[in-house]
């Protein structure tokens, strides 16, 4: 072939790619691409390791279940708790699903639902919860727009989190006709800052939820009718009961009151004749089709009375069977007498909830009120009955956000509430048996029956304070609880309780395969860490974790882990540290690690150990600030050792926190300060080093050269970011020649085989043309975007294959979505050339905080979700496990 016809042939194989490549931006920009079907991600936890704030039972199917934690994400199971899944389009945006607030099923078709998150936006699914589709979204006066949630433009034209008046608290089907559907305005399950009070005894407003009204659809959510009639302009709805007898009876759950409609719930009245405070808290219902029994059952808010020197309490459980008209109350011996508990932790809880009631403070309550009740309540916000007996009731509390006091965390009746015991229990209190002589007067068993998973050390050592967020029941009467980040069951009315978030690979082991509903903040993962085997993981709350061995789980793609640092730790008044940012291991000593922490227990420290996690110590502080340990301080990240010295170290502290747990404006710190940071002393002592970076620098990243340890690369994702390199450990830094376009540099990579040089742009808010992928094969001097996207966060390549790259493009802000549909990970195996979108099974496509190839095993990719846990994928069909 000649010369000439051979360079023809080239060029027009270019522009062939060109164009294709071209093409494949343009529509992952503009139309949502689906995922290779080919790669799945599985979500290996450690299970739910959060806080799941809600939990539905599907009303007639026992093995499908759906939780709502508190990171974002929701997910479904349809096995019976065996695994769990996303209910989020793993091709979406990462907008939908996120917080759900209720599920509700349909008694005629179980597989037609309904589900309402926080932004008042409406799903409907078709095939039991297993996918959801957006079908309108209702609160606040966007109500006006005409918006087609399937139109990419909708995004333009809606209303978003916090936005006003969008938000809804309660969905309700009728029980007779699939067609009705009710939802109600409010933020009433808001536990963590919706408190009842002497001031306030109807609760708490927020801008950003609606009130006063309901919504009614007779076309299963084609179209809602707003209704106002009879309902007080701030009315917050908690329940609504559509009566099976007669579906034109509706009650409902307020907080101004018991609510009735004799109408399908076009007016209201109020009623609750019977109820002492009529303040419900919850509202539930018992019906025997075969005998046509209607059963209401309602708990009321907890009002307390100034005696003086002590205090009375009114409230408790009641119910009725006429349909809401009137009320007995069936408390029975719920109350208990808080002179017979020895427990420093509830009276100090005690008195902080007097404080509260009053409008004091705790120490007001404790100068004040010196003789405790005897006979009192606390206050309760959940309530259930089985669905087989009527006589079986459970009502419980959450002692860590409401302000509430009292042992125990679920109580328990099996004759209609004339006698109660406290039924799930666990702590110091219970474990050490104290005052078995006042609750076997009450037949009450003593001791503790909960089984956790990594948090038992945790939860065995602490004095009840976890508190629980939510309780539900399943058709069978298996009951379900979440106290402190477990999702819990009991198949025996409360006797006994099992977590369901996790599998030991043996009774014993503390090896942990999770069932995939994760809620744990996932960070930073260390794949090389001088143990072939052994990945190191970081999380936030949840400390720092290590692969191990399966045990033989039949699995062999499974991925087991165990916790080396954190709530494994939590004993004898001591703590492990919970958030880990960022994790190094030592070059010459693998058993040497070091770890720093951005929130919680030993924040802004380097934390040491040398016996591969047993033992941790304390070796420098770097942060402090005057804000609480629940708080954070200055994200830490890129813990870097200098193979050569060791003694020499590095990091970054971050000040534009565009993947972190808590966003917004950095911090200000009494101690520390942001940019690039060093230690010349194996990590004792620290100093700021940002000679060269423009004024008020973000430092996201930084990266050592893999030839030359001297050499440094910092990426500034500030407005005015960009690229920097230093040649003197970090001396002096030089600003370097990039794309002019780019604004803000979030990651820097160097392949070490090849050497080049990978930069991760964009904004939350910025354009497509500044974000993406750039690559210098010439250390920098030229450029070339081999990916675009308006924001990535992280582009690495595998250690094994150059070729093969791996990234992970972040979602924009709300009001901005519709400009980039695709977010996720994305894959190439032919150096950039052509391009895959991977988010099969993901449950946040849209903020995957770090992604990288395994360093051993080609076929193996890792990744961390901002609120989901960890994930494994596997490639070209493997069937192998991970492990080499």
């Amino acid at each position: 072939m000649k010369k000439t016809t051979l360079f023809l042939v080239l060029a027009c194989l270019t522009t062939a790619l060109q164009a294709q490549t071209k093409d494949f931006f343009q529509q992952i920009k503009t139309e949502k691409v689906a995922s290779d079907p080919s790669v799945e991600w599985k979500n290996f936890g450690p299970g739910m390791s959060g806080y799941c704030e809600e939990f539905w039972n599907h009303p007639t199917d026992a093995n499908v279940m759906f939780m709502g934690p508190d990171m974002h994400v929701s997910y479904g199971t349809w096995d019976n708790g065996k695994s769990w899944h996303s209910l989020k389009d793993h091709d979406g945006l990462g907008h939908d699903m996120k917080r759900v607030l209720d599920i509700e099923f349909s008694l005629q078709n179980p597989d037609y639902g309904m589900a309402i998150d926080w932004n008042g936006w409406v799903f409907e699914t078709l095939d039991r919860g297993r996918t959801w589709k957006k079908t309108t979204e209702l609160g606040g006066s966007h109500k006006d727009v005409n918006i087609d949630p399937n139109d990419p433009k909708s995004f333009e034209k809606g209303w978003y989190y916090e936005q006003e008046g969008t938000r809804l608290s309660e969905l309700a089907v009728d029980p007779t006709d699939d067609n009705i559907w009710y939802a109600g305005a409010g933020d009433f399950w808001n536990v963590k800052s919706n408190h009842r009070s002497a001031a306030n005894p109807n609760g708490i407003f927020f801008k950003y939820a609606a009130y006063g009204c309901i919504y009614k659809s007779t076309d299963k959510g084609r179209t809602w009718k707003k209704i106002t009639k009879g309902l007080h302009e701030k009315t917050d709805v908690g329940k609504i009961i559509v009566n099976p007898k007669n579906n034109r009876h509706i009650v409902m759950a307020t907080n101004f009151g018991l609510m009735r409609s004799t109408d399908g719930g076009l007016s209201w009245k109020k009623g609750g004749k019977g109820l002492p405070n009529n303040l419900p808290r919850d509202l539930t219902s018992y019906y025997d089709p075969r005998t046509n029994e209607f059963v209401l059952y309602l708990v009321d808010q907890t009002v307390y009375e100034d005696k003086g020197n002590t205090v009375s309490a009114k409230g408790g459980v009641f119910k009725s069977t006429d349909g809401g008209k009137s009320w007995k109350n069936i408390t029975g011996n719920l109350y208990f007498d808080m002179t017979a508990l020895h427990s420093n932790a509830e009276v100090d809880r005690f008195h902080k909830t007097m404080g509260y009631w009053f409008g004091t403070s705790k120490s007001e309550s404790k100068k004040k009120f010196t003789t405790l009740p005897s006979k009192t309540l606390p206050v309760f916000n959940r309530l259930v009955v089985n669905p087989l007996n009527k006589d079986e009731i459970y009502v419980s509390y959450n002692r860590k956000h409401d302000f509430t006091f009292g042992p125990g965390d679920v109580w328990r009746s099996l004759d209609g509430g004339k006698t109660w015991i406290t039924c799930a229990r666990y702590g110091a209190y219970w474990k050490g048996n104290k005052d078995l002589d006042y609750w076997k007067s009450r037949n009450n068993p003593t001791g503790t029956n909960i089984e956790f998973a990594h948090l038992q050390t945790y939860m065995d050592g602490i004095a009840g304070s976890s508190g629980n967020r939510m309780m539900s029941i399943a058709p069978n009467g298996n009951l379900y609880i979440g106290i402190d980040q477990q999702t819990l069951r009991s198949t025996d009315k409360g006797m006994t309780w099992q977590q369901i978030d996790d599998y030991e690979t043996s009774p014993g082991s503390n090896k942990w395969i999770g069932r995939g509903g994760s809620n744990l903040p996932g960070r930073f993962m260390l794949l090389e860490t001088g143990i072939k085997n052994r990945r190191l993981l970081c999380s936030g709350e949840h400390g720092l974790w290590q692969t191990t061995d399966l045990e033989g789980w039949p699995d062999k793609q499974a991925v087991a882990v165990e916790q080396i640092e954190g709530q494994v730790h939590d004993h004898s008044g001591n703590h492990g540290a919970h958030s880990i940012s960022t994790v190094a291991v030592h070059p010459n000593d693998p058993n040497t690690i070091f770890i720093l922490s951005w929130r919680q227990e030993h924040r802004g420290k380097l934390r040491k150990t040398t016996d591969g996690g047993k033992t941790w110590t304390n070796i420098a502080t770097i942060f402090e600030a005057d804000n609480n340990s629940w708080q954070g301080l200055a994200p830490q990240n890129s813990l870097l050792i200098d193979p050569n010295s060791p003694d020499t170290m590095y990091f970054c502290s971050t000040s534009r926190k565009i993947s972190e747990i808590g966003g917004g404006k950095p911090e200000k710190l009494t101690k520390g300060g942001y940019g690039f940071y060093r230690s010349f002393d194996g990590g004792h002592t620290w100093e700021l080093s940002n000679t060269g970076f423009h004024k008020n620098a973000s430092v996201r990243r930084i990266i050592m050269h893999p030839d030359q340890p001297e050499t440094l690369y910092a990426a500034l994702n500030d407005k005015n970011g960009g690229l920097y390199i230093s040649k003197d450990k970090g001396s002096n830094w030089v600003k370097m020649t990039i794309p002019s376009v780019i604004n803000s540099v979030n990651n820097v990579f160097i392949d070490r085989n090849t050497k080049d040089i990978l930069i991760s742009t964009g904004q939350r808010s910025g354009t497509y043309e500044e974000g993406g992928v750039w690559r210098s094969t010439d250390n920098g001097k030229t450029w070339q975007q081999i990916f675009k996207a308006p924001f990535v966060w992280q582009a690495e390549t595998s250690p094994l294959d150059p070729k093969l790259i791996v990234l992970s493009v972040a979602g924009q802000q709300v009001s901005m979505s519709g400009k980039f549909m695709n977010p996720g990970i994305y894959l190439s195996t032919d150096d950039g050339k052509s391009w895959k979108k991977i988010n099969k099974g993901l449950g946040q496509p849209d903020k995957m905080v770090d992604v990288k190839p395994d360093p051993y095993n080609k076929d193996v990719l890792w990744c961390a979700g901002w609120g989901s846990g960890w994930f494994i994928s596997y490639l070209n069909g493997s069937t192998d496990g991970w492990a080499q």
